[in-house]
């Protein structure tokens, strides 16, 4: 079982190379969108019931992938670095696997603000992500969380062996999605 945490700031690019890599590999995509939205329908995200319910939905995605005999699961969120309880939250979903055998790969990405706010209104990202149809809140948003928190890691600051950084912003997601193929031999 692999587990590959495909993380970095909003509209860096997440979902859509986690596409181009679940189709090179046998893997199975779960990107963080697909809670959100979800419970979205009925409750706020940044709701404590919204919150509650997209966290038991993972936990139990999680749960199950884990002890399946799946290839793997792919897997995109939003670290905050700056908040303990991402860090606590990213151990807890890496244990889970690792206590079943699995095999944990991190991956971040990062691009550059012009390249995001570009990204933030692709065809694509809109399809898949109903919560961000609305561009002008959307953006705004995306500015305001990387003004408030730290959205990717420093130099040296993730000591993990399957650990691979990529600065996408002139990048497009197959090739980026073929350079993790590669890195961790998927």
């Amino acid at each position: 079982m692999k587990l590959v945490i495909l993380f970095g700031p909003q509209a860096v690019g997440k979902m859509t190379v986690g596409q181009h890599l679940a189709a090179k590999t046998k893997m199975k995509l779960f990107h963080n969108h697909m809670s959100i939205d979800l419970v979205s329908s009925f409750f706020d995200y940044s709701t404590p019931a919204g919150k509650r319910l997209v966290n038991l939905i993972r936990r139990e995605i999680f749960e199950e992938v884990s002890q399946s005999d799946l290839e793997g699961l792919i897997f995109t969120y939003v670290w905050a670095f700056d908040l303990q309880s991402d860090w606590d939250y990213i151990e807890q979903v890496a244990a889970l696997f690792e206590s079943r055998g699995g095999t944990v790969y991190y991956v971040e990405l990062e691009a550059d603000m012009e390249q995001r706010i570009q990204r933030n209104k692709t065809e694509n990202r809109l399809q898949h992500k109903p919560t961000k149809r609305d561009i002008q809140w959307s953006e705004k948003d995306l500015i305001e969380t990387h003004e408030q928190y730290r959205l990717n890691s420093l130099p040296g600051e993730l000591q993990k062996t399957n650990y691979l950084r990529i600065n996408n912003t002139d990048l497009d997601a197959e090739a980026a999605a073929e350079m993790i193929v590669t890195r961790f031999a998927l």
